[in-house]
């Protein structure tokens, strides 16, 4: 179904949503403050309800599909930012950001992000309309994502390597501070203007917001091809992120099997994908360059069923399973405690049986 807009109204939304961003990096600036949770959870529900009313009017202008399009593009793109939350706080912590200029440094790698995923979405785009058999790259690419995903290793510390290797060059060739200046990326010592930290924190987040950008503009376009559902669907994602990771702080920690739910939806699109190639096939060699009529093509609202499945059956997943961890932990602490004051050990090893 081609997606047939207003490009007035395309426009005008573009323009609000970027103001409402403008806004809030203004916000920032002008009181940079460690938000409380109330203030995080307000900002969150603020913009996942824009988001839902923005798929209420899709629905009264387009239709249904197109407003299924986006939620679930949404969506996609919001499961794989909270991901991209990990990587931050890795980078917070590595660069020792203080936490009262966190939000701005959040801020900063979301525009970063905003601009990098513009520049994919139209590449993408202008790729799939001349080149239709690109649909089987990025299926098979996504499938390699979500393997990738699902048993990471050490993907977080290759990250890490990658920034440190960054870091090093950028000290070699830039006059850097050895701290930092508030928020401030040039500072002065001893009448010497030098770099601060904060140059660097701002490439280590634009690198990573790069990756990512690799990994999901080819999942959102396995659910649209429409350029404008996929960067307004970007859009919402990015513009809650920064509030998200204050409310989720150290529930992050907790969240193991989220990688599981979102290494799920990845194999999922990309599968769906090879078959939307399959279904418009014009590779020679494919069933001689004829479409393959068997291939299935996967609707909307099944892929918006399967996200919101995966997400909530791994979040549950986690929680119960950290929960359970809690519990253990606590039991072990209070043998521990009970222990140290009858003077026992808090375990007693059973002894081995020989053979028997």
């Amino acid at each position: 179904m081609e997606l047939q807009l207003d490009p007035l109204f395309q426009t005008i939304t573009l323009v609000v949503l970027v103001l409402i961003l403008v806004a809030d990096l203004l916000i920032i600036l002008k009181r940079p403050h460690i938000p409380a949770a109330k203030e995080s959870t307000l900002w969150v529900v603020f913009y996942v309800t824009l988001a839902l009313i923005f798929a209420g009017v899709l629905w009264i202008v387009a239709g249904g599909e197109v407003a299924g399009q986006f939620v679930a593009g949404w969506l996609t793109e919001y499961s794989l930012s909270i991901d991209n939350l990990f990587v931050f706080v890795l980078i917070m912590g590595q660069f020792a950001v203080p936490r009262r200029y966190q939000q701005e440094v959040l801020m900063v790698g979301i525009i970063i992000a905003l601009i990098l995923r513009g520049a994919f979405i139209l590449v993408g785009a202008t790729i799939i309309e001349n080149f239709s058999p690109i649909f089987y790259l990025f299926g098979a690419f996504l499938v390699y994502t979500a393997i990738r995903q699902a048993f990471p290793g050490d993907d977080h510390d290759d990250d890490t390597q990658e920034e440190n290797l960054i870091v090093r060059t950028l000290r070699r060739v830039l006059p850097m501070s050895d701290s930092y200046d508030g928020k401030k990326v040039i500072t002065r010592v001893n009448g010497k203007k030098l770099f601060t930290p904060m140059i660097i924190v701002f490439v280590a987040i634009g690198v990573t917001d790069l990756l990512f950008a690799i990994d999901s503009i080819p999942a959102i376009f396995g659910i649209t091809q429409s350029p404008f559902i996929v960067f307004t669907a970007n859009l919402f994602a990015l513009m809650g992120l920064r509030q998200l990771y204050f409310l989720l702080g150290d529930l992050l920690d907790r969240l193991k099997y989220l990688h599981y739910g979102i290494a799920f939806i990845l194999a999922f699109i990309g599968v769906k994908l090879v078959f939307h190639a399959m279904h418009v096939n014009e590779l020679s060699f494919l069933n001689g360059g004829e479409p393959i009529e068997w291939a299935p093509e996967i609707s909307t609202w099944v892929s918006l069923a399967v996200i919101v499945l995966s997400m909530a059956v791994a979040t549950i997943a986690s929680l119960v399973a950290a929960r359970g961890e809690s519990s253990s932990a606590g039991a072990q602490d209070a043998a521990a405690e009970v222990a140290g004051e009858k003077g026992t050990p808090a375990t007693v090893e059973q002894p081995e049986r020989d053979g028997r």
